[in-house]
């Protein structure tokens, strides 16, 4: 049980550092004026990451029924 908590918290942490990183490209590339197709699918990638934090830390919170 807590070997299967330590991977998520692992994935979790690998999935919050890209998601930062993908922020800083997209920055990076909105000022620049890049390719609007490449930043497009830069943000649904962005997306995709928010999506399985939300996920994985959903799954590391216990259901506390008040």
């Amino acid at each position: 049980m807590q070997a299967d908590r330590d991977s998520l918290l692992r994935r979790l942490h690998e999935l919050r550092s890209e998601h930062r990183d993908l922020d800083t490209v997209i920055a990076r590339l909105d000022e620049a004026g890049t390719d609007a197709l490449q930043l497009q699918r830069l943000k649904k990638r962005k997306l995709k990451l928010k999506d399985e934090i939300a996920w994985l830390e959903g799954r590391l919170v216990p259901d506390i029924i008040a």
